[in-house]
């Protein structure tokens, strides 16, 4: 018999490896670790220092560019996916960014052009990687992307990136719904507070994780590997009546006011 989840020979795109402590690196991780083969991106020459041997380390068939910001980088993206491969099974788009300036100001006083470049790359990317995808999954797949409960509360210092991840989570379930009949299903993992690069961008993080790990029922810090065992079960036939969900991972922070 067949482990519960078992990705073995399944095809995976990974957007949004920054280093070994991403938490897309977490998710590759486990699904390299149930059998999948990946595909491995990153942003630029100065990211794949790092990125590269992450790669490698999980046996990535194969690693290529991707700034969603660069005109016809994406779909040359999923170019190369075709041509290596000739289809896609799963996709994890972990990507956002905000600038500074609107990131650490309130909500309130955030520019037109740095809301809409949030919301172009951290919401709209996963809507274009879904269309470049549905083509390549002839036999269904699934689509995943990260959030966070800031999404539906207001978390100090998370600022412009609520509104942006509410938006991410309602494309999310669009995208379930249109694309359901092709056999494609799309989720939205909601991790707890990590310390990631990206992470590290929000002003007063650490603040924010300590408070984390003290007031959680589970009292104790999410790591990248609990989002990588949800991330892998997700994209596995042992999910495949699973679809439109936004998954918490966070030792239950979502249960408190």
């Amino acid at each position: 018999m067949k482990p519960l989840v078992d990705l073995t020979g399944k095809r995976g795109l990974i957007v949004g490896i920054a280093n070994d402590k991403s938490i897309a690196a977490g998710c590759a991780q486990a699904f390299a670790a149930c059998g999948a083969r990946l595909g491995i991106t990153y942003l630029n020459d100065k990211a794949k220092d790092w990125v590269a041997p992450v790669a490698e380390h999980l046996n990535a068939e194969w690693i290529a560019p991707c700034d969603v910001r660069e005109p016809g980088q994406l779909e040359e993206l999923f170019a190369k996916v075709e041509r290596e491969w000739s289809g896609l099974d799963f996709l994890l788009h972990s990507i956002a960014f905000a600038p500074r300036e609107d990131l650490h100001g309130r909500v309130t006083d955030s520019s037109a052009e740095g809301f809409g470049m949030a919301m172009d790359v951290s919401c709209h990317s996963f809507l274009r990687m879904a269309k470049l995808a549905e083509p390549l999954m002839k036999d269904g797949g699934c689509l995943l992307c990260v959030t966070f409960y800031g999404s539906e509360r207001v978390v100090a210092h998370y600022n412009l990136m609520g509104p942006v991840k509410a938006a991410l989570e309602s494309a999310t379930r669009y995208v379930a719904a249109e694309l359901g009949p092709k056999g494609i299903r799309a989720h939205a993992i909601s991790p707890g507070p990590i310390a990631t690069r990206a992470a590290s961008g929000i002003d007063r993080f650490d603040e924010l994780l300590a408070r984390a790990a003290a007031d959680t029922p589970g009292h104790r810090p999410v790591e990248i590997e609990d989002v990588g065992a949800l991330a892998a079960f997700l994209v596995s036939d042992a999910a495949r009546r699973i679809t439109g969900t936004i998954i918490p991972v966070d030792n239950g922070q979502h249960l408190l006011a």
